[in-house]
């Protein structure tokens, strides 16, 4: 029995895992946003992001064409997604 019970919490352990891998949240150039609005857009939507940092992310988006923001498990990068959508930022989540 308890061979059982370990294995069924193998598998919960293995899905909570699973869902931590982390995906890549890419912003992508446009020509509607003002470079302030993507930086503070960035800056007050993704903790993890500096105003140092956005300011890069944003350069290399423009002249790039796309610049990863962040790494980080799928419910973040989607949280940060909407965020982003909402300010009418251009972005996808690439695994």
């Amino acid at each position: 029995m308890p061979a059982e019970l370990g294995a069924k919490s193998d598998v919960a352990i293995d899905n909570k895992l699973s869902s931590l891998n982390p995906v890549a949240l890419v912003l992508h150039d446009d020509d509607i946003n003002s470079m302030d609005h993507v930086v503070q857009t960035l800056v007050s939507n993704i903790p993890e992001i500096t105003l140092e940092e956005a300011l890069e992310k944003m350069l290399k988006a423009h002249n790039f064409g796309a610049v990863i923001l962040v790494k980080c498990p799928l419910e973040r990068a989607e949280l940060y997604q909407q965020r982003l959508t909402k300010n009418n930022l251009i972005t996808t989540i690439q695994a």
